[in-house]
């Protein structure tokens, strides 16, 4: 009898003599299959290491998409940030920086989100409310102030008016002397997944995505360093979908963005480096780890042999993560610090690029100056005392990870598969099948919640009766009225003939086909607004307008 054979008879034995006497809880994975009460050899008697897993730094890059991984380079530390005025924003930005934050992330608020001017009908009673309000060129300069852009990486989250937003940064970099090649950073860029769970969209989607694909060429010899579309698994997992889903529709969206590249006249290793993603870490620890852990080998496997990319780096997976705002509770909100720590660990334990720490109190109102800091305290905590980045992959030969690892790859591919039979993703989108698969799963997880299925502490059990005690951001109402009448007086004292001449060439450009980033580069710097560009645009390109369902999306 081998070793394997005698191992799985000791098995049977040991559970037919000890399990019997205490029942075993049933549990399931976060996709509903079946958890073991214990793995062992067995769960991985089939694997081949060397294909299916490998080293770190090759292919498949189970492991992590560099050799050394942490020991290396710890993950960017990156605080998701911006509120108010763009004085407001920079103070805080300043702030976590003087205590220790590597990269910046700007949460920009509805109406910039949307293509809309502070001083808009549509931007009533929003405007610095979710993010910080960004009309022109000048409220970049502000946000940026005393910022040196050359030496630190930033994220903008962002995505219909993403080509203008990245027009405005690097017109800022070339007020401060820095080139836009030597600039580092992320646009998020991500369209499809507006259309399916956040409804940020302004253009239809013909017209969305080549305002994606002029990303990609611009970059490509302008802005080389510059990851040119964070493709958002993140959102989807806040809408609701499980952890298999979060992954499969997000490579579905990016499969389609690589369709689009190509058919712009691109080769797919001139923009796939330079693809990057967030993606949501939630609270099971070890299917988080395996998430990720899966995810790279899939997008390997997609990009090296599905589009036959030849520069290894377009097979890596770069991901930034924050933790799960969704499952933050207004209840008992210290309890918050605790989520969020283990969804750090599992983060880090993932081999995440970049991280984002969701703050205790954000279940209740933007975080404070305090709860930001601790937040970002989480992170160098688990970076310098937790041991968890001394050694690379350190779940990696866990018969449970390797096992999830191995089953998440296989519902993962199913699905794209699924969504490929479709017609892709826009297809999917458009018969509303990923919305209905989002909905679905979100209507679920809410029922087991209800029923005390799903236990969530503090909401629908340990509750206690207490009285908050916890001090909360207040949003100032005269912030927005002060960023009403900066625009009205940039407004006045800009030059509007210049101003009427480059929005002029924006329209020339989106009707004629050509590539408009160069346009949008001189209109921001004219100090056009966001509003205004995207209003030429609009007349050119349309609304998308939802259809008020599912199937009629």
């Amino acid at each position: 009898m081998d070793n394997l054979e005698k191992i799985k008879r000791e098995k049977e034995r040991w559970a037919q003599s000890l399990l019997k006497k205490r029942p075993a809880r049933a549990t399931t994975t976060d996709w509903g299959e079946p958890i073991e009460v214990l793995y062992g050899p067995e769960a991985l008697e089939d694997s081949d290491y060397l294909s299916e897993v490998g080293f770190p730094g090759q292919y498949p890059f189970v492991r992590g998409i560099h050799p050394n991984m942490y020991l290396g380079r710890p993950w960017t530390m990156r605080q998701y940030a911006g509120f108010g005025t763009a004085e407001e924003t920079n103070r805080r930005y300043r702030y976590l920086l003087e205590q220790g934050q590597t990269g910046l992330s700007v949460a920009f608020d509805l109406p910039t989100q949307i293509g809309y001017d502070s001083d808009h009908p549509m931007s009533e009673g929003e405007v610095g409310k979710v993010g910080v309000p960004v009309d022109s060129l000048q409220d970049m300069e502000v946000i940026f102030r005393d910022i040196p852009l050359d030496k630190l990486s930033t994220s903008m989250t962002i995505n219909a008016p993403a080509a203008i937003l990245l027009a405005m940064y690097i017109a800022v970099a070339e007020k401060q002397g820095i080139a836009s090649r030597q600039l580092r950073g992320t646009i998020q860029n991500d369209v499809l997944k507006e259309y399916t769970v956040r409804g940020t969209y302004i253009f239809p989607p013909k017209p969305s995505l080549r305002l994606v694909t002029d990303i990609f060429a611009f970059c490509k010899d302008h802005v080389p360093m510059w990851n040119t579309i964070n493709v958002a698994g993140y959102h989807m997992r806040e809408a609701g979908c499980s952890a298999v889903q979060e992954i499969a529709f997000s490579f579905s969206n990016a499969i389609a963005y690589i369709e689009a590249g190509l058919k712009a006249g691109l080769r797919v290793d001139d923009f796939a480096p330079r693809i990057s993603w967030i993606f949501n870490t939630h609270n099971r620890i070890f299917e988080e780890v395996a998430k990720y852990r899966a995810a790279r080998r899939v997008w390997a496997d997609i990009l090296r042999n599905r589009f036959k990319a030849e520069n290894p780096k377009s097979w890596m997976l770069r991901f930034h993560t924050q933790t799960s705002g969704v499952s933050l509770t207004a209840q008992q909100p210290e309890n918050n610090l605790v989520r969020v720590a283990y969804q750090a660990l599992a983060a880090v334990l993932g081999g995440a690029q970049s991280l984002a720490a969701c703050s205790y109190d954000e279940g209740l109102a933007l975080p404070t100056e305090k709860s930001v800091r601790l937040s970002l305290r989480t992170q160098q905590i688990l970076l310098h005392e937790a041991g968890v980045t001394e050694t690379v992959d350190p779940l990696g030969g866990s018969y449970y990870v390797e096992s999830l690892t191995r089953r998440m790859v296989r519902e993962i591919r199913e699905l794209i598969d699924k969504i490929d039979d479709m017609g892709g993703a826009v297809a999917a989108i458009e018969k509303g099948f990923v919305q209905r698969e989002i909905e679905k799963r979100a209507y679920a997880h809410q029922r087991e919640v209800e029923e005390k299925k799903r236990i969530i502490v503090g909401l629908n059990a340990y509750q206690v009766d207490e009285e908050l005690d916890v001090s909360l951001f207040k949003p100032d109402p005269r912030h927005a009225r002060e960023q009403v009448e900066r625009l009205r007086t940039l407004r006045r004292e800009r030059d509007q003939g210049k101003v009427d001449t480059v929005l002029a060439s924006v329209r020339d450009a989106a009707v004629g086909g050509e590539n408009l980033m160069p346009r949008f580069l001189d209109a921001v710097k004219a100090y056009a607004t966001l509003g205004e560009i995207c209003g030429v645009l609009r007349e050119v390109f349309g609304e998308y307008r939802d259809a008020g369902g599912p199937g009629g999306r």
